[in-house]
């Protein structure tokens, strides 16, 4: 069967299966060498330096370029260093539009850089039809956008951004760490590139820090390939290795993770300690429209707003028991984080209060126990929270 007409659930579980020439593993071998031999002089192989290319590190890229419909795919470090790489085509003077509503960690890289003078940044509240009007009739280079975006949960129409960002000149980067292939699959909406912290979903076991650019051209791949290997970010093989592990049961585990996401949103959506819940999977959402018609799941994070504020959420995530309280997200055990002292910590009051960020904001990532663990732990920890 053709990669091209296989189905994405197959080439997570089985793309580089059974392709192994040595020995006939059927696991794709793990290549540690940092070095490779040359046939001859000025005889280089396919292979030469681990830092340029890995026969493991590709097999990933190869994985991951398929399930999102891209040309090709690069693979990093972390997530941020796939950030930071999608953004490497800007230069000096050139303006760089980002979502209002950000990851902490984007927006201190953003600030960071442009405080440096690599390029200017303008954070947009990107769902404000006005707003994204107004940034994109000053000519910027590149728009940046998350969706649903961390940890507010705000959708941005891909399809209909993409037309507007193409016209303005700009490309188009979307963040699809929340989702991953599994769910949303920006370059077929018209995305210019996807970056992924494959730290989160793909790896799914919390226990690899990586990244990877997906390009949906092959000329614009082979540049952010040729600067990666320049500025040596390039991910371990190691790493590359288990991430693809856990790519092969990314399906079967986002699916059971969203099941239990959206039971816990409706019991979040109907208890008198929460003021407000961020899930696109709940009717009442404002962007669940838009969600439901380009994606295919609602996905495994949400967020709720405690009442009481700041003391509410110490004695909620103090009583919590299956939860763990933890950063990053997409494994297969349950967090939950305050984004004010935690994953937002570094962005000033001000932003955070423009985002919408506020004192009594937690983020839940949804993993694989039992859903009638979780509820019950949610139950326990809100009582306590109501004091």
């Amino acid at each position: 069967m053709a990669d091209e007409t296989r189905r994405a659930e197959t080439i997570a579980a089985a793309n580089g299966i059974g392709t192994d020439t040595a020995f006939g593993a059927v696991a794709p071998p793990l290549h540690l060498s940092t070095t490779y031999a040359f046939a001859g002089f000025e005889q280089p192989r396919a292979y030469d330096y681990s830092r340029l290319g890995n026969p493991t590190r590709d097999q990933l890229a190869d994985t991951l370029a398929k399930l999102e419909g891209g040309a090709s795919a690069v693979v990093v470090a972390s997530g941020m260093a796939a950030l930071d790489l999608a953004l490497s085509p800007l230069r000096p003077g050139d303006l760089l539009v980002a979502p209002h509503d950000c990851y902490g960690g984007t927006h201190r890289l953003l600030s960071l850089r442009a405080a440096r003078g690599h390029y200017r940044v303008a954070f947009v509240d990107q769902t404000d039809e006005a707003a994204l009007a107004g940034i994109l009739a000053e000519g910027p280079r590149l728009v940046l956008t998350e969706t649903p975006s961390n940890p507010l949960m705000r959708i941005v129409d891909l399809r209909r951004t993409a037309g507007r960002v193409r016209a303005a000149g700009a490309l188009f980067v979307v963040d699809n760490t929340f989702l991953s292939p599994a769910l949303q699959q920006p370059i077929a909406l018209g995305a210019d590139l996807v970056v992924h912290s494959t730290t989160k979903f793909l790896n799914g076991h919390s226990d690899v820090i990586g990244g990877a650019v997906v390009a949906a051209d092959a000329g614009l791949g082979e540049e952010l390939a040729a600067w990666a290997n320049t500025v040596g970010v390039t991910g371990s093989p190691f790493d590359a290795y288990l991430t693809l592990r856990g790519i092969r049961t990314l399906f079967a585990r986002i699916e059971r993770q969203q099941r239990s996401a959206g039971a816990i949103a409706a019991f979040l959506a109907g208890h008198p300690a929460v003021a407000r819940v961020h899930y696109p999977g709940l009717p009442d959402h404002p962007g669940h429209a838009i969600a439901r018609a380009q994606q295919s799941g609602f996905g495994a994070m949400l967020s709720a707003e405690i009442a009481g504020g700041r003391d509410a959420v110490r004695r909620l995530v103090e009583a919590c028991r299956v939860f763990t309280l933890a950063e990053s997200l997409g494994g297969i055990e349950s967090l939950i984080a305050h984004p004010v002292t935690m994953t937002h910590a570094a962005m000033d009051p001000e932003a955070r209060a423009r985002a919408g960020v506020g004192d009594g904001l937690i983020r839940l990532s949804v993993g694989l126990e039992a859903e009638s663990d979780l509820l019950a732990d949610l139950a326990r920890a809100l009582d306590a929270a109501r004091g």
